[in-house]
Protein backbone atom coordinates (compact mmCIF):
# COMPACT_ATOMS: atom_id res chain seq x y z
CA UNK A 1 0.00 0.00 0.00
CA UNK A 2 2.81 2.42 0.78
CA UNK A 3 4.62 1.61 -2.42
CA UNK A 4 1.40 2.35 -4.17
CA UNK A 5 0.68 5.78 -2.70
CA UNK A 6 4.00 6.33 -3.69
CA UNK A 7 4.04 5.63 -7.60
CA UNK A 8 0.45 6.36 -8.23
CA UNK A 9 -0.51 2.56 -8.42
CA UNK A 10 -3.06 0.09 -8.72
CA UNK A 11 -2.78 -3.49 -7.26
CA UNK A 12 -3.09 -6.59 -9.19
CA UNK A 13 -3.56 -9.98 -6.90
CA UNK A 14 -0.72 -12.56 -7.23
CA UNK A 15 -1.96 -15.06 -5.33
CA UNK A 16 -3.33 -18.04 -6.67
CA UNK A 17 -5.56 -18.99 -3.77
CA UNK A 18 -7.11 -14.79 -3.12
CA UNK A 19 -8.46 -15.36 -6.49
CA UNK A 20 -11.59 -17.04 -4.60
CA UNK A 21 -14.63 -15.79 -3.14
CA UNK A 22 -15.16 -16.79 0.37
CA UNK A 23 -12.06 -17.50 1.05
CA UNK A 24 -10.89 -14.37 2.79
CA UNK A 25 -9.31 -15.33 6.47
CA UNK A 26 -7.37 -18.23 5.44
CA UNK A 27 -5.50 -16.58 2.37
CA UNK A 28 -4.99 -13.69 4.60
CA UNK A 29 -6.55 -10.56 1.80
CA UNK A 30 -6.02 -7.13 2.47
CA UNK A 31 -9.03 -5.22 4.12
CA UNK A 32 -11.67 -3.71 2.12
CA UNK A 33 -10.69 0.01 3.56
CA UNK A 34 -7.37 -0.96 1.68
CA UNK A 35 -9.18 -1.93 -1.38
CA UNK A 36 -11.03 1.94 -0.82
CA UNK A 37 -7.52 3.66 -0.71
CA UNK A 38 -6.23 1.80 -3.44
CA UNK A 39 -8.10 -0.16 -6.36
CA UNK A 40 -7.37 -3.71 -6.19
CA UNK A 41 -7.65 -6.49 -9.17
CA UNK A 42 -7.42 -10.15 -9.45
CA UNK A 43 -9.67 -10.97 -5.81
CA UNK A 44 -12.51 -12.78 -5.88
CA UNK A 45 -12.85 -13.45 -9.43
CA UNK A 46 -13.77 -17.36 -9.03
CA UNK A 47 -15.91 -19.78 -6.73
CA UNK A 48 -13.86 -22.63 -5.02
CA UNK A 49 -14.41 -25.46 -6.95
CA UNK A 50 -13.42 -23.65 -9.98
CA UNK A 51 -9.95 -24.24 -11.99
CA UNK A 52 -7.46 -21.22 -13.02
CA UNK A 53 -4.57 -21.67 -14.56
CA UNK A 54 -1.48 -19.74 -14.69
CA UNK A 55 -1.96 -19.42 -18.27
CA UNK A 56 -5.49 -17.80 -17.35
CA UNK A 57 -4.12 -15.05 -15.09
CA UNK A 58 -1.36 -14.55 -17.53
CA UNK A 59 -4.11 -13.53 -20.05
CA UNK A 60 -6.10 -11.60 -17.29
CA UNK A 61 -3.39 -9.78 -16.25
CA UNK A 62 -2.58 -8.12 -19.39
CA UNK A 63 -6.46 -6.90 -19.66
CA UNK A 64 -5.60 -5.67 -16.16
CA UNK A 65 -2.26 -3.70 -17.37
CA UNK A 66 -4.24 -1.85 -20.22
CA UNK A 67 -6.64 -0.80 -18.00
CA UNK A 68 -4.93 0.50 -15.38
CA UNK A 69 -1.89 2.18 -17.94
CA UNK A 70 -4.74 4.00 -19.75
CA UNK A 71 -6.04 5.44 -16.30
CA UNK A 72 -2.28 7.07 -16.50
CA UNK A 73 -1.17 4.50 -12.93
CA UNK A 74 1.38 2.30 -12.57
CA UNK A 75 0.43 -1.76 -12.48
CA UNK A 76 1.47 -3.51 -9.29
CA UNK A 77 1.50 -6.84 -8.70
CA UNK A 78 1.25 -8.44 -5.38
CA UNK A 79 2.23 -12.32 -4.22
CA UNK A 80 4.23 -14.90 -4.04
CA UNK A 81 3.01 -17.34 -6.41
CA UNK A 82 5.92 -17.94 -9.29
CA UNK A 83 3.80 -19.33 -11.72
CA UNK A 84 1.80 -16.62 -12.04
CA UNK A 85 4.83 -14.08 -12.55
CA UNK A 86 6.50 -16.55 -15.08
CA UNK A 87 3.16 -16.00 -16.83
CA UNK A 88 3.73 -12.57 -17.38
CA UNK A 89 8.04 -12.19 -17.97
CA UNK A 90 8.06 -15.77 -19.71
CA UNK A 91 4.81 -17.09 -20.75
CA UNK A 92 3.91 -20.90 -21.20
CA UNK A 93 3.31 -22.46 -24.09
CA UNK A 94 -0.04 -21.64 -26.17
CA UNK A 95 -2.76 -24.27 -25.44
CA UNK A 96 -2.62 -27.44 -27.75
CA UNK A 97 -5.60 -28.41 -29.59
CA UNK A 98 -7.84 -31.25 -27.97
CA UNK A 99 -11.32 -32.65 -28.65
CA UNK A 100 -13.66 -30.99 -26.57
CA UNK A 101 -15.56 -34.39 -26.25
CA UNK A 102 -13.09 -36.48 -25.42
CA UNK A 103 -11.67 -33.86 -22.74
CA UNK A 104 -15.09 -33.38 -20.93
CA UNK A 105 -15.62 -37.32 -21.12
CA UNK A 106 -12.01 -37.62 -19.70
CA UNK A 107 -12.69 -35.47 -17.18
CA UNK A 108 -15.81 -37.20 -16.14
CA UNK A 109 -13.96 -40.32 -15.84
CA UNK A 110 -10.96 -39.01 -13.79
CA UNK A 111 -13.19 -37.27 -11.28
CA UNK A 112 -14.54 -40.62 -10.30
CA UNK A 113 -10.81 -42.30 -9.69
CA UNK A 114 -9.48 -42.16 -6.62
CA UNK A 115 -6.55 -39.54 -5.82
CA UNK A 116 -3.50 -42.55 -5.32
CA UNK A 117 -4.86 -43.51 -8.59
CA UNK A 118 -4.37 -40.61 -10.34
CA UNK A 119 -0.96 -40.27 -9.08
CA UNK A 120 -0.10 -43.62 -10.37
CA UNK A 121 -1.39 -42.25 -13.61
CA UNK A 122 0.93 -39.09 -13.65
CA UNK A 123 3.91 -41.00 -12.15
CA UNK A 124 3.67 -43.50 -15.24
CA UNK A 125 2.54 -41.06 -18.12
CA UNK A 126 4.97 -37.76 -17.03
CA UNK A 127 7.44 -38.79 -14.35
CA UNK A 128 8.58 -35.24 -14.22
CA UNK A 129 5.92 -33.35 -13.55
CA UNK A 130 4.60 -36.22 -10.74
CA UNK A 131 5.99 -33.76 -7.68
CA UNK A 132 4.23 -30.70 -8.63
CA UNK A 133 0.61 -32.63 -9.97
CA UNK A 134 0.97 -33.95 -6.79
CA UNK A 135 1.21 -30.87 -4.59
CA UNK A 136 -1.47 -29.84 -6.73
CA UNK A 137 -3.97 -31.67 -6.02
CA UNK A 138 -6.72 -33.39 -8.15
CA UNK A 139 -6.90 -30.36 -10.22
CA UNK A 140 -3.19 -30.35 -11.35
CA UNK A 141 -3.19 -34.52 -11.44
CA UNK A 142 -6.06 -34.24 -13.80
CA UNK A 143 -4.55 -31.35 -16.19
CA UNK A 144 -1.46 -33.40 -16.18
CA UNK A 145 -3.17 -36.52 -16.98
CA UNK A 146 -5.24 -35.14 -20.32
CA UNK A 147 -2.78 -33.61 -21.65
CA UNK A 148 -0.74 -36.46 -22.50
CA UNK A 149 -3.32 -38.68 -23.35
CA UNK A 150 -5.41 -36.16 -25.71
CA UNK A 151 -2.13 -34.63 -26.88
CA UNK A 152 0.53 -36.95 -27.86
CA UNK A 153 2.60 -35.32 -25.37
CA UNK A 154 3.67 -34.55 -21.88
CA UNK A 155 2.86 -31.47 -20.02
CA UNK A 156 6.71 -31.03 -19.20
CA UNK A 157 7.09 -31.38 -22.60
CA UNK A 158 4.87 -28.90 -23.67
CA UNK A 159 5.90 -26.18 -20.59
CA UNK A 160 9.80 -26.78 -22.09
CA UNK A 161 9.43 -26.59 -26.05
CA UNK A 162 5.36 -24.95 -26.40
CA UNK A 163 4.82 -22.04 -28.59
CA UNK A 164 4.50 -19.22 -25.83
CA UNK A 165 1.06 -18.12 -25.94
CA UNK A 166 1.79 -14.38 -25.04
CA UNK A 167 4.71 -11.96 -25.53
CA UNK A 168 6.87 -11.47 -22.23
CA UNK A 169 6.77 -8.25 -20.26
CA UNK A 170 9.07 -6.29 -18.33
CA UNK A 171 9.15 -4.66 -15.17
CA UNK A 172 10.84 -3.99 -11.71
CA UNK A 173 10.55 -7.52 -9.43
CA UNK A 174 11.13 -7.26 -5.94
CA UNK A 175 11.87 -9.60 -3.28
CA UNK A 176 11.20 -8.84 0.15
CA UNK A 177 13.93 -10.85 2.46
CA UNK A 178 13.99 -12.04 5.88
CA UNK A 179 15.60 -13.24 8.82
CA UNK A 180 14.54 -16.99 8.58
CA UNK A 181 13.75 -17.04 12.51
CA UNK A 182 11.31 -14.12 12.24
CA UNK A 183 10.00 -15.06 8.87
CA UNK A 184 8.78 -17.87 10.97
CA UNK A 185 7.76 -16.38 14.01
CA UNK A 186 5.41 -14.15 11.54
CA UNK A 187 4.11 -17.05 9.93
CA UNK A 188 3.04 -18.41 13.43
CA UNK A 189 1.51 -15.64 14.56
CA UNK A 190 -0.49 -15.36 11.38
CA UNK A 191 -2.23 -18.53 11.78
CA UNK A 192 -2.89 -17.90 15.22
CA UNK A 193 -4.54 -14.52 14.15
CA UNK A 194 -6.17 -16.64 11.14
CA UNK A 195 -7.99 -18.97 14.02
CA UNK A 196 -8.98 -15.90 16.37
CA UNK A 197 -10.56 -14.13 13.20
CA UNK A 198 -12.88 -16.98 12.53
CA UNK A 199 -10.88 -19.28 10.20
CA UNK A 200 -13.13 -22.36 11.34
CA UNK A 201 -16.21 -21.08 10.85
CA UNK A 202 -15.41 -19.94 7.23
CA UNK A 203 -14.09 -23.59 6.23
CA UNK A 204 -17.73 -24.48 7.62
CA UNK A 205 -19.39 -22.16 5.57
CA UNK A 206 -17.65 -23.39 2.39
CA UNK A 207 -18.21 -26.77 3.20
CA UNK A 208 -21.98 -26.00 4.21
CA UNK A 209 -22.13 -24.21 0.78
CA UNK A 210 -21.19 -27.75 -0.96
CA UNK A 211 -17.26 -27.32 -1.21
CA UNK A 212 -14.81 -29.70 -0.19
CA UNK A 213 -10.64 -29.99 0.26
CA UNK A 214 -10.22 -31.85 -3.12
CA UNK A 215 -11.65 -28.46 -5.03
CA UNK A 216 -9.26 -26.00 -6.68
CA UNK A 217 -9.61 -23.45 -4.10
CA UNK A 218 -9.41 -25.62 -1.21
CA UNK A 219 -6.88 -27.08 -1.22
CA UNK A 220 -4.22 -24.93 -0.50
CA UNK A 221 -2.78 -25.00 3.12
CA UNK A 222 -4.98 -24.22 5.99
CA UNK A 223 -8.00 -25.26 4.40
CA UNK A 224 -7.15 -29.02 3.91
CA UNK A 225 -6.31 -28.61 8.00
CA UNK A 226 -9.44 -27.25 9.15
CA UNK A 227 -11.41 -29.46 6.94
CA UNK A 228 -9.66 -32.74 8.36
CA UNK A 229 -10.60 -31.23 12.01
CA UNK A 230 -14.09 -30.79 11.50
CA UNK A 231 -14.46 -33.96 10.54
CA UNK A 232 -12.94 -35.08 13.05
CA UNK A 233 -10.01 -36.70 12.04
CA UNK A 234 -7.52 -34.38 14.27
CA UNK A 235 -8.09 -31.66 16.57
CA UNK A 236 -8.30 -28.53 16.31
CA UNK A 237 -4.64 -27.97 17.51
CA UNK A 238 -3.05 -30.45 15.64
CA UNK A 239 -5.02 -28.75 12.38
CA UNK A 240 -3.33 -25.60 13.25
CA UNK A 241 -0.11 -26.83 13.93
CA UNK A 242 -0.06 -28.95 11.12
CA UNK A 243 -0.65 -25.36 9.06
CA UNK A 244 2.13 -23.76 10.66
CA UNK A 245 4.34 -26.41 9.77
CA UNK A 246 3.12 -26.60 6.16
CA UNK A 247 3.42 -23.20 5.64
CA UNK A 248 7.11 -22.74 7.37
CA UNK A 249 8.03 -25.88 4.53
CA UNK A 250 6.30 -23.60 1.92
CA UNK A 251 7.94 -20.53 2.71
CA UNK A 252 11.29 -22.47 2.33
CA UNK A 253 10.17 -23.67 -0.54
CA UNK A 254 9.20 -20.60 -2.22
CA UNK A 255 12.53 -18.95 -0.89
CA UNK A 256 14.49 -21.67 -3.31
CA UNK A 257 12.42 -20.55 -6.02
CA UNK A 258 12.89 -17.02 -5.93
CA UNK A 259 16.73 -17.89 -5.57
CA UNK A 260 16.87 -20.31 -9.16
CA UNK A 261 13.81 -18.41 -11.13
CA UNK A 262 14.10 -15.44 -10.51
CA UNK A 263 16.57 -12.77 -12.96
CA UNK A 264 19.44 -11.49 -11.83
CA UNK A 265 17.99 -7.91 -11.76
CA UNK A 266 16.09 -8.77 -9.36
CA UNK A 267 15.59 -6.03 -6.22
CA UNK A 268 16.16 -7.59 -3.06
CA UNK A 269 15.11 -5.49 -0.19
CA UNK A 270 15.86 -5.80 3.45
CA UNK A 271 12.17 -6.12 5.48
CA UNK A 272 13.06 -5.63 8.63
CA UNK A 273 13.99 -1.77 7.60
CA UNK A 274 11.86 0.90 8.36
CA UNK A 275 9.00 0.85 5.79
CA UNK A 276 9.55 4.28 4.61
CA UNK A 277 12.64 3.40 3.44
CA UNK A 278 11.77 -0.16 2.41
CA UNK A 279 9.12 2.04 0.20
CA UNK A 280 11.51 4.31 -1.26
CA UNK A 281 14.21 1.39 -2.38
CA UNK A 282 11.07 0.04 -4.21
CA UNK A 283 10.05 3.64 -5.41
CA UNK A 284 13.58 4.14 -6.61
CA UNK A 285 14.30 1.19 -8.54
CA UNK A 286 11.02 1.23 -10.64
CA UNK A 287 12.08 5.18 -11.23
CA UNK A 288 15.47 3.82 -12.40
CA UNK A 289 13.94 1.40 -14.52
CA UNK A 290 11.29 3.52 -16.25
CA UNK A 291 13.89 5.82 -17.58
CA UNK A 292 16.32 3.60 -18.56
CA UNK A 293 13.94 1.84 -20.58
CA UNK A 294 12.24 5.34 -21.67
CA UNK A 295 16.23 5.94 -22.56
CA UNK A 296 16.33 3.23 -24.90
CA UNK A 297 13.67 4.57 -26.97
Amino acid sequence: MAVAGLVDAEVVCMDSRQIYRGMDIGTDKAPSEFHERVPHHGLDIRAPNEAYSAGQFGRDARSWITEIRGRGRVPLFVGGTGLFLKALTDPIFRQPPMDSERLQSLRRFLASRPREELERWVCGLDPARARVARQGGPHRLGRTIEVALLTGRTLSWWHERGEPDQEPLSGVIVVLEMDREELDRRIDARVTRMADAGLVDEVNGLLERGYGPDDPGMSGTGYREICASLRGEMSLDDALERMRSQTRKYARRQLTWFRHQLPEDTVRVDASLPLTVQTEEVAAAWVERRQHREGRE
